[in-house]
């Protein structure tokens, strides 16, 4: 990620610095230090749209699952009417249009739980990245205002 360079690249920045003696301060060129800033916040927006992205692509997952289990299950109905319609054996067609609904709907389930469970999945993985950013932040902001006084 963009930002994660952009951080190491401050750091970097921050433990090649001329040190003072007898202190943990350093010499730091400033203008470089917030051009990097700067660079993290342009580049923050990207990562909250793949954020966001990750969960339209579930949301679409999902529609997509359900639009299949529903032209499954209407499959299923019309199967079951011709079969009525058409068959001596009238319990047979009810057992195996009620089999293909209840498969129609297990496929349905599994396939909004796979998508729910991959879109959690990445969410949280974003979420975990945005947490150390912040934190990374937060240290480095704390380090230039140690820096500056």
């Amino acid at each position: 990620m963009e930002v994660f360079r952009l951080l190491e690249e401050l750091e970097d920045l921050i433990d090649e610095s001329s040190s003072i003696p007898f202190g943990n301060k350093v010499l730091l060129d400033k203008k470089e230090a917030l051009e990097i800033i700067k660079e993290v916040r342009i580049q923050l927006p990207d990562e909250i749209k793949q954020a966001e992205w990750i969960n339209t692509e579930r949301q679409r997952i999902l529609a997509e699952g359900q639009k299949e289990a529903d032209a499954i299950v209407e499959e299923a109905k019309i199967y079951i009417q011709e079969k009525i319609e058409a068959s001596e054996i009238i319990k047979e067609a009810q057992k195996q249009a009620d089999d293909m609904i209840l498969e129609a709907q297990k496929i349905s389930n599994e396939m909004k739980i796979g998508a729910g469970e991959y879109a959690d999945e990445m969410l949280n993985r974003v979420q975990q990245d945005f947490e150390e950013m912040l934190e990374t932040i937060a240290e480095n902001r704390e380090e230039l205002s140690r820096m500056s006084r």
